[in-house]
């Protein structure tokens, strides 16, 4: 028989453990959407390399600076794992770039011209080149001059839809939405069946600051910023975001905005039952001074991440310009293919002559 279920009660300390919660939802299966695009694509010129290594180095920092600084066991687990993940990115970039430490910019496919471009002809050329060049293009088959053989046109090849905006954006809140509902049902489980502790920290006090933790967790902080900047500025360059999970950013997004809060949602224990005046300023004051390298970082990254969703919206107008354009010098070339005729040879004299 289960236990009776206490009142849910949401204090601070039950919004900390929530927002904690999620945020290590978000943090799970934060790297599983770019892991997957790299390899539907089989390609990782979308990420820049440096990104990964400043990451890598801000979560190796991240690991001294807990195990320093004594946070709980499941950060430091976390942190572990954020290790391990991007070893796999950083594996899949070397992988699919060769092992290299710059971002280099594949060299860009030449768009075709839709004006005709008439050369001098010369002793090699045939004369009828361009206009055979022009009638092979449009898949007009010239092979097919025997009017006994039917010119049967091979069935073009459809790629798979992409999916529409609203199609992106309603896949992309339902994923927010269920990482969301599993750190709360993963708060609720624990709280209901993790072992009752006593109120054991009536002696707590001050938190206690720790040199080196601080220093490793200033040194995370400062490589989780830095790790921003080139993919940025590899994206500037691009004028792209393709290859980029923007699930990828949004978990990231959550994970930090869900640990800040659950940092400033602390509820201070005085060393004694009833706290002296200004006592529980001094440890609230104490305990954010304990954590502002890591409210640094993600904060930091949070807004730097912005930047990078500018730049998915900005480059993905660009992106419906050119499809527009494409499509305008497609419907011109099914204009030139009805004005063509494709029949075999008697039957164009046969018309000809009713």
């Amino acid at each position: 028989m289960a236990p009776p279920t206490a009142p849910l009660n949401l204090d601070v300390e039950a919004i900390s453990g929530i927002c904690g919660s999620i945020s290590i939802a978000a943090w799970v299966v934060v790297f599983s959407p770019q892991i997957i695009e790299n390899f539907r694509r089989s390609s990782a010129d979308g990420l820049s390399v440096p990104f990964i290594i400043l990451w890598l180095l801000g979560d190796v920092f991240n690991i001294l600076g807990a195990v320093l600084q004594g946070v709980l066991p499941t950060m430091l687990i976390l942190a572990i794992y954020y290790t391990i993940a991007d070893f796999v990115l950083l594996s899949q970039c070397f992988y699919y770039k060769g092992f290299t430490w710059k971002d280099e910019l594949p060299p860009s496919q030449p768009k075709p011209s839709t004006v005709p471009v008439i050369g001098e002809p010369t002793e090699r050329t045939g004369l009828l080149s361009d206009h055979l060049n022009g009638r092979e293009r449009r898949g007009s088959g010239w092979s097919h001059l025997s009017p006994a053989v039917p010119l049967v046109s091979e069935p073009p090849i459809i790629p798979p839809p992409t999916p529409t905006r609203l199609q992106s954006i309603i896949w992309n809140s339902v994923a927010m939405l269920m990482v969301c509902v599993a750190g709360v049902v993963g708060w609720f489980l624990s709280r209901q069946y993790s072992k009752t502790q006593t109120d054991s920290p009536a002696g707590e006090g001050l938190p206690s600051l720790d040199l080196w933790g601080q220093i490793f967790g200033w040194l995370c902080a400062i490589l989780y910023l830095g790790s921003r900047l080139p993919q940025l500025l590899l994206n500037w360059r691009r004028k792209s975001t393709e290859g980029v999970s923007i699930l990828f950013f949004l978990f990231a997004c959550l994970g930090n905005l869900t640990y800040v809060l659950s940092i400033f949602a602390y509820d201070p224990r005085c060393a004694e039952s009833h706290c002296q005046p200004g006592e529980s300023e001094r440890i609230y004051g104490r305990y954010i001074l304990v954590n502002l390298s890591w409210l640094a970082g993600s904060l930091g990254t949070l807004i730097l991440d912005l930047g990078i969703f500018a730049q998915f919206f900005i480059y993905s107008q660009d992106g419906s310009v050119d499809e527009d354009v494409e499509a305008v010098i497609d419907e011109e070339d099914s204009i030139d293919e009805d004005l063509l005729d494709d029949r075999p040879l008697l039957q164009r004299a046969t018309s000809g002559l009713s």
